[in-house]
């Protein structure tokens, strides 16, 4: 059986278009061994093609317009990803159908990371990312889905950065590697992830925390009032907190304001003070820096048409 990522033997960065018609194609590009992605871009019509593999890979679907849907056949289930959402899928074997559905217009991304290029980055700690998805890996799955989100600005700025990589470009491979990382990066800092060594009494603790922040972020109550609501006190609190999720509570509350204004900014229909505000900080100023920090970009850039 050919494995999915070792099929190129003239170039590292290859493209294959596997359908094209006049308004219409679905091509594939190889980006370098562990890396590919696919991009569909379709008018009244469905495409449908067969995964049979025994590679283990992270999959994440991204899709902008219409839907796409995965049929597990060893599992016997599907999973469908729906306009404006955003999947990760994990699979350590394949005989699965995807299909990009019949619809108006399909715009959809498609990337696929083979679990050798996520054992470059392990760190050795099981509550990493990387590591938390490359040990799901080595266990026999043929499709679990990880995480589901709405699109977001950066995931969209992201991507058509990958896009506009050609072969005509010196260093594509690298270029794309580059920005196929930052993809991963936004993504799988999204994931929850416990350490299975953490109590089950601090787990339920800092889920009750958790739960009060999800419900307050942009106008949070004080660290005194959020252990009163708990039923503990700040010391143990924050102490719990930090070892469970990896964050500060502060830090939990700036994640939660920075992800709310990533998708306030896909939709585009405020300013940036306005989206500051509207996720809890009085100056555009340190919003945008906080931003920057965080995402490597500052928001105006994902104004930008």
């Amino acid at each position: 059986m050919e494995s999915f990522f070792f099929n190129i033997t003239d170039t590292r960065y290859k493209i294959t278009y596997l359908m094209r018609e006049k308004n219409a194609y679905l091509r594939r590009v190889d980006i370098s061994n562990g890396i590919l992605f696919f991009e569909a871009i379709l008018e009244e019509r469905s495409y449908e093609t067969v995964f049979q593999n025994l590679d283990a890979m992270v999959i994440i679907v991204m899709v902008k317009k219409g839907s796409c849907t995965l049929y597990d056949r060893i599992a016997r289930r599907k999973e469908q990803v729906k306009e404006g959402r955003i999947s990760i899928f994990c699979s350590s074997r394949q005989d699965m159908i995807m299909t990009v559905d019949k619809s108006n217009t399909s715009d959809v991304f498609i990337l696929f990371i083979a679990d050798f290029f996520l054992k470059r980055y392990l760190s050795g700690r099981a509550n990493e990312p990387i590591d938390f998805l490359y040990a799901m890996l080595q266990k026999e799955i043929s499709l679990d889905l990880v995480s589901q989100h709405p699109i977001d600005a950066m995931s969209l700025y992201i991507v058509q950065k990958i896009l506009s990589v050609s072969e005509c470009d010196t260093m594509q491979s690298i270029r794309a590697e580059q920005r196929v990382t930052e993809f991963m990066i936004l993504h799988f800092s999204l994931l929850d992830i416990v350490c299975e060594r953490i109590k089950p009494d601090e787990r339920e603790l800092a889920a009750r925390a958790k739960a009060v922040l999800l419900e307050n972020f942009v106008f949070p109550p004080s660290i005194a009032e959020i252990s009163h609501l708990c039923a503990t006190n700040s010391s143990k609190l924050k102490k719990v907190f930090k070892k469970v999720y990896q964050m500060t509570l502060y830090e939990y509350i700036q994640k939660l304001r920075l992800e709310e204004a990533n998708l306030m900014l896909k939709e585009q229909r405020l300013s940036i003070g306005e989206i500051a505000r509207a996720v809890g900080y009085k100056h555009q100023g340190h919003f945008s820096k906080l931003f920057f920090q965080t995402y490597g970009v500052y928001p105006k850039e994902l104004l930008k048409k």
